[in-house]
C-alpha cells in the first residue's frame, strides 16, 4: 500500500496516538531492562544482522544518511533508525535508504503489541514511545531481512535504548553540551555516557574532539579492547571546494585518499561527517593499509546523500533555507556554513527554540551572520513563546533587528519580504533561513511542500 495511502495514513496516526500515552523522548529512565526484555520476547532480532552505531551530539543523521548511502551503493540491503523525525514518524524507520509505508509503520507495530503488553504486565514503568520504536525498528530489520543496520542512538548511549544492539562498528560524532536535563553540564560524564556504544572487539570510529574529551573515548576503547580509528590522524578531509549545489571533496580514507567526491551538503562539517562515514565503511568492510573501497561506488554514493533539514534549501529567489540546529555546537556549524559557502549581503532568520535549550547560545552563534531575525513559534508545546523568545533576541541583535511573529506561516512570509528588500540588488544576494529546532525545521518543510524522505 502506498506510503501515502489516507487509510494507512489514517492508521499511522491511530498507533501515533497511541504511542503518545507513553512516556515521550523527554523522560526516560536510565535502563535497559525493558527493551532488553522486549527483545528477549522477539527472539533477539537486533543480533540478526552486524550494527554499525552511531552517537554524538550533533551530525548523527546526516552521518547515518551517508553510511546508509555507501552501503547500499556497494550491494548491501540497510536498514536505518534515526531519530527524531522531522515531518512523519516513519522516516525513523528505513529500508533501502527510503522510509518504510505507513502501513508497514502500522504493520510491525501490530506485530509486536503482544509483546510490549507483556513487558508492560512485568514492569513498573511501562515501555516508553522511543523503547517502543527501538524494538519496531529491530523487529523490521530482522524481518527485511537487512544486511546491516545503520543505528542512531537517541541519547547519550550507555542507557539508551539501542544500546542491546552490540555494534561492530561505533561512530561518535563530536561531543559538545546539549540535553543537560538528562546528561547534565560535564562535558567528561557526556562523553563517558556516549562511549557506551563502544563495544568488546569493535572499532571505534571518532571524530576531532576536545583533548579532554577524546581522553575519554580512548580509555573506553583501551577498556574493552576495541581498536581506534581518529579522524585528523587516521582519517579526515584533505580538501573542500565549494561546487554548484554542494562541495567537491578530497577524502583521506584508513585505506587511502579518494579525489573528487561531490557532496550535496553545504558546510565543512558535513565535509566531516563524509570522512567519518567512508572510515566507518571501510573498517566494516576491512579496508585499510592500501585496501581501499571501489573509488567510483563512493563518488556515486557520496552524490546521492540527502539529508532533509540540514541546510537544506527548500525556495529559490530569494533563497530559503531550512535547518536543525538545535544547540549552540549546531548554530555554529550553520554560522560556518553560510559564512564559508555562500556570499549573501543579507540573511534574514527565522527562528523558533524549544524552552529547554540553551536559547542564548544558539542566539550568539547566529547573530554574526543573520541580518535581521524573525522570531516565531512552531507549534510544538515545548516551543518557547515568541515574545518571550524576542525577550531573550534583543539583548543579543538590538530593537532594530528583530521582527516578532507567533505564528510561523506569518514569520516565514515576512522573512521572505524582508529578504527581497535588497535596495536595488539581485534578490539573489539575499537569503532567508528557518532554524533553532528539528520540529521548526520539519514543519517549515511541510509548508513548502517538501514530502518526507
Amino acid at each position: 500500500m502506498p506510503q501515502n495511502d489516507p487509510e494507512a495514513l489514517a492508521a499511522l496516526r491511530e498507533v501515533e496516538s497511541q504511542l503518545d500515552t507513553r512516556w515521550p523522548e523527554t523522560k526516560i529512565e536510565p535502563s535497559t531492562d525493558r527493551i532488553a526484555a522486549l527483545a528477549d520476547l522477539l527472539g533477539q532480532p537486533q543480533r540478526a544482522y552486524p550494527v554499525v552505531h552511531i552517537t554524538g551530539t550533533n551530525g548523527k543523521t546526516s552521518t547515518s544518511r551517508m553510511i546508509d548511502a555507501l552501503f547500499t551503493r556497494i550491494g548491501l540491503r540497510t536498514g536505518r533508525y534515526t531519530s527524531p523525525h522531522l515531518q512523519l514518524a516513519t522516516e525513523r524507520i528505513s529500508l533501502d535508504g527510503a522510509p518504510i509505508s505507513a502501513q508497514q509503520y502500522v504493520d510491525t507495530y501490530r506485530d509486536i503489541e503482544p509483546y510490549i503488553a507483556m513487558v508492560d504486565a512485568k514492569s513498573d514503568v511501562r515501555m516508553s514511545k522511543f523503547e517502543v520504536l527501538t524494538g519496531m525498528a529491530f523487529a523490521a530489520f530482522a524481518d527485511a531481512p537487512v544486511d546491516v543496520a545503520v543505528v542512531e542512538v537517541g541519547l547519550g548511549g550507555r542507557w539508551d535504548a539501542t544500546n542491546i544492539a552490540d555494534g561492530k562498528v561505533a561512530v561518535i560524532t563530536p561531543i559538545d553540551i546539549d540535553h543537560t536535563d538528562f546528561l547534565g553540564t560535564d562535558i567528561l560524564g557526556i562523553a563517558a555516557e556516549k562511549a557506551g556504544i563502544i563495544k568488546e572487539g569493535s572499532v571505534a570510529v571518532l571524530a576531532e574532539q576536545r583533548p579532554e574529551v577524546a581522553q575519554v573515548l580512548l580509555q573506553r576503547c583501551a577498556e574493552v579492547g576495541a581498536t581506534v580509528a581518529r579522524q585528523g590522524l587516521e582519517f579526515g578531509v584533505l580538501q573542500t571546494e565549494t561546487a554548484v549545489g554542494g562541495q567537491l571533496l578530497r577524502l583521506q580514507g584508513l585505506g587511502g585518499a579518494y579525489d573528487e567526491i561531490f557532496l550535496p551538503l553545504f558546510g565543512i562539517h558535513q565535509a566531516q561527517n563524509a570522512a567519518q562515514a567512508l572510515a566507518a565503511v571501510e573498517v566494516f568492510f576491512g579496508a585499510g593499509a592500501g585496501r581501499k573501497l571501489d573509488v567510483d561506488a563512493v563518488r556515486e554514493a557520496f552524490a546521492t546523500v540527502t539529508s532533509p533539514g540540514r541546510l537544506e534549501r527548500v525556495r529559490n529567489a530569494p533563497s530559503v533555507f531550512v535547518d536543525a540546529a538545535h544547540n549552540p555546537h549546531g548554530a555554529r556549524a550553520l554560522a560556518a556554513a553560510l559564512t564559508e559557502q555562500f556570499a549573501f549581503r543579507k540573511v534574514v532568520g527565522v527562528v523558533s527554540v524549544m524552552e529547554d535549550k540553551d536559547v542564548d547560545g544558539i542566539l550568539a552563534a547566529l547573530e554574526p551572520v543573520f541580518t535581521e531575525v524573525v522570531l516565531t513559534n512552531n507549534g510544538s508545546p515545548r516551543a518557547m513563546n515568541a515574545d518571550k523568545l524576542a525577550g531573550l533576541a534583543r539583548e543579543v541583535f538590538g530593537e532594530d533587528r528583530i521582527v516578532v511573529e507567533p505564528r510561523l506561516d506569518d514569520a516565514l512570509e515576512e522573512a521572505i519580504r524582508l529578504a527581497e528588500e535588497t535596495d536595488g540588488e539581485p534578490v539573489s544576494t539575499s537569503g532567508v533561513v528557518v532554524t533553532g529546532s528539528v520540529v521548526t525545521a520539519g514543519a517549515a518543510r511541510a509548508m513548502f511542500g517538501k514530502e518526507p524522505q
